[in-house]
């Protein structure tokens, strides 16, 4: 999976000509989805950067065309925690009638210190990362289909292993943040492979799969912490001081690489999960990822699916 040379020291992939296609890439203005975005517009993809602030997402795509003058790169207001906002985008996009080839439900928060609540009243993590997320795939769906063979990739994180779906605490009332984001991207796994499961059933034509990108540098270990100018300086200073490890840690460009791969590889399996192939899968080249065992509860999957329709009021074709 990975390419090397005698002057490259890290990992990479081959990414196919993807002139023609369209991407959609939500968090797109900052760490892996800009990663991404300038990937997908350097291979030839025309890419959508579905952010929330449109100021930061006009600046990222200024800086991809200062390294990229000829990338086809557009901002779109998407914000994953307000259900009409990710309507609304899928309605603009509907109208357009353009179809998607990718869709990267990559935006994500972790871990803020203290409970809060989406615009609908979901618990942050969880509304955001999954529901929101949820939501956007069917918004999309019938553009995903009319692409004919279209990808969905949704970014999970090794804090999936500890995830644990409490039906009867879904919102995280007994907020404890380690717990709330591990069961929201527990979800963001498993709704990656139910949907896998639903499109070969229903023969929708949309291949779904997982990646995470193990011990990456990125915004996502501050943003959370620091939610609403929390103050989480010990937090900051220990995950900074590990930082420096550099068996441990690995930056941008290669924790890019799994969800890259998930999106474009001919090879990436339909279902399939994705992650870096080092040490406990903290980096590396891309490689098969171990799923966590409650991942794999089939039951539990469609009643995440069945609930997260009821949550948030959007279907999928049955």
């Amino acid at each position: 999976m990975s390419t090397t040379s005698p002057h490259q020291t890290t990992p990479d992939i081959q990414v196919p000509d993807l002139r023609g296609r369209l991407a959609v890439v939500t968090g797109a203005n900052s760490g892996l989805g800009f990663g991404l975005t300038g990937r997908l517009a350097r291979a030839g993809a025309e890419v959508i950067l579905a952010v929330r602030n449109e100021a930061k997402g006009a600046e990222a795509v200024a800086r991809i065309r200062e390294q990229l003058p000829e990338a086809a790169v557009s901002i779109r207001h998407l914000d994953l925690a307000s259900l009409a906002s990710v309507a609304g985008l899928g309605e603009e996009l509907n109208r357009e009638g353009r179809p998607i080839d990718i869709l990267l439900n990559n935006a994500g928060l972790m871990m803020p210190p203290v409970r809060d609540e989406t615009e609908d009243g979901f618990e942050l993590q969880f509304g955001t990362n999954h529901l929101g997320h949820f939501a956007l795939t069917a918004q999309l769906l019938p553009l995903l289909q009319a692409a004919g063979t279209s990808r969905v990739v949704s970014l999970s994180s090794l804090a999936a292993r500890a995830g644990k779906l409490d039906f009867a605490d879904l919102q995280g009332l007994r907020y404890r943040r380690t717990r709330a984001y591990g069961l929201s991207k527990l979800a963001t796994l498993m709704f990656a492979r139910e949907l896998n499961r639903r499109s070969v059933t229903g023969g929708w034509g949309v291949r779904s799969v997982a990646a995470h990108p193990g011990a990456t540098v990125t915004n996502l270990q501050i943003t959370g912490p620091t939610h609403r100018g929390a103050s989480a300086r010990v937090f900051l200073a220990a995950n900074e001081a590990s930082h420096r490890i550099g068996w441990m840690w690995q930056q941008i460009d290669q924790g890019i690489l799994p969800a890259l791969y998930a999106a474009t590889s001919p090879a990436a399996a339909g279902g399939g999960y994705y992650g870096p192939g080092g040490f406990g899968e903290l980096t590396g080249a891309p490689a098969p990822a171990k799923l966590p065992p409650r991942s794999l509860n089939e039951a539990d999957a469609r009643r995440l699916w069945s609930t997260s329709e009821e949550l948030t009021g959007v279907t999928f074709p049955a």
